[in-house]
């Protein structure tokens, strides 16, 4: 409406919704973090939330992506897939973030246990993925994606002291 979308509101739609799934994805990964040194408690109510909203995102990006782009042409996706490393990335990240937001429910902590939080922590990776994935569709001004990967490492900076223990414990 109001052409607010702009000249091609296609890939207006694609651009917002990714940037939509991956702030939603790092706020994700900051309430723990904001939790355990800030020691803002509250936040933690919203973490599961904000992590579907992220999925929520990421099936918009991708719908947006099979439906209005390439209009559900099968021809047209397994021709541009192959032709577009950053396309296969994310489909690697969402088919990572689909386990987790389907896990994402009480009756499946307890179901999985342990197994549980190993499965979850897939997310760094999917984080990861996602800023990759947006680092090689930007073509021009990449202060964007450089905002979001300082994000990331800092939030990785502060678990950097878990992994360790993590990895030792091993």
């Amino acid at each position: 409406m109001n052409d607010g979308l702009g000249s091609d509101p296609i890939q207006t739609l694609h651009f917002r919704t990714g940037d939509w799934a991956l702030r939603f994805l790092l706020l994700t990964l900051a309430i723990s973090p904001m939790q355990r040194f800030l020691k803002f408690s509250a936040a933690m109510r919203f973490r599961r939330m904000f992590g579907l909203f992220s999925f929520f995102y990421a099936s918009l990006h991708l719908m947006v992506w099979l439906v209005l782009d390439q209009s559900l042409s099968l021809d047209n996706i397994l021709y541009d897939v192959p032709e577009s490393p950053y396309i296969m990335l994310g489909l690697l990240a969402y088919l990572m973030l689909l386990p987790l937001a389907m896990t994402s429910n009480l009756a499946s902590m307890r179901a999985l246990g342990a197994k549980w939080q190993s499965l979850h922590r897939l997310v760094y990776l999917v984080a990861i993925l996602g800023l990759t994935h947006f680092f090689w569709l930007t073509k021009l001004d990449m202060s964007e994606p450089l905002i979001y990967t300082a994000v990331l490492m800092v939030l990785l900076a502060f678990r950097w002291p878990y992994f360790r223990r993590f990895r030792l414990n091993k």
